[in-house]
């Protein structure tokens, strides 16, 4: 008997960032060049084989970058369990913006215990050369804001993303562990090897 486990985790940045093409690399595992902006909340799926009686289903819910600004995240948020928080390493702003997407989230979306969700700060485009934000500089934004972790991505180049999502589910599964340690993981719980076993893609549109 198969037992399958359900883990959403939001996806959240400026726009123009590389949300969409992290989540189609990550989901499909290739790269998408075309550039689409995402209107509301675009919703895929990744099944993982956690081990040989059970699966974990990942939600991801790639967020609009202009969703900061309207009441709705409060509904898209409901019931996350991670977050990648992500930046262009190319742009200023979008880094400065991480400041606000984190504190929505810790308003927003929270554990069952009141504590914040776990979230990781993905520095994207790290292939490019016009790179405006240092290591440093992430580094220090990264543990004044509670990140577990941050790391430098490219999804061109196919650079850390299973990687960031294995460190992400990890501590999600370690938290949800520590919150109920005397039960056995429930269907809200955790994720251990990036064995994809099926994939889907799906939209949404407010």
């Amino acid at each position: 008997m198969m037992t399958e486990h359900v883990l959403k985790i939001l996806v959240v940045g400026d726009g123009n960032v590389g949300k969409s093409s992290f989540v189609h690399r990550y989901v499909n595992g290739h790269f998408n060049e075309e550039y689409k902006m995402t209107v509301g909340v675009e919703f895929s799926v990744k099944v993982l084989q956690w081990s040989d009686k059970e699966k974990v289903r990942l939600q991801l819910w790639d967020i609009a970058g202009q969703e900061r600004f309207i009441s709705m995240t409060r509904i898209y948020y409901k019931g996350a369990m991670g977050c990648v928080v992500m930046f262009d390493v190319t742009s200023s702003s979008s880094f400065l913006s991480c400041r606000h997407w984190k504190q929505d989230l810790d308003n927003k979306a929270m554990l069952p215990n009141g504590e914040s969700i776990p979230c990781i700060l993905l520095a994207n485009k790290c292939d490019l050369s016009q790179r405006v934000v240092s290591a440093d500089s992430i580094d220090r934004f990264s543990q004044a804001n509670g990140f577990i972790a941050w790391m430098e991505t490219s999804v061109k180049d196919n650079k850390n993303i299973g990687e960031a999502m294995r460190r992400l589910v990890q501590k999600i599964l370690s938290v949800q562990s520590s919150l109920d340690p005397l039960q056995p993981p429930g269907p809200q719980d955790g994720v251990c090897q990036l064995d994809t076993e099926c994939n889907s893609r799906g939209e949404s549109c407010c």
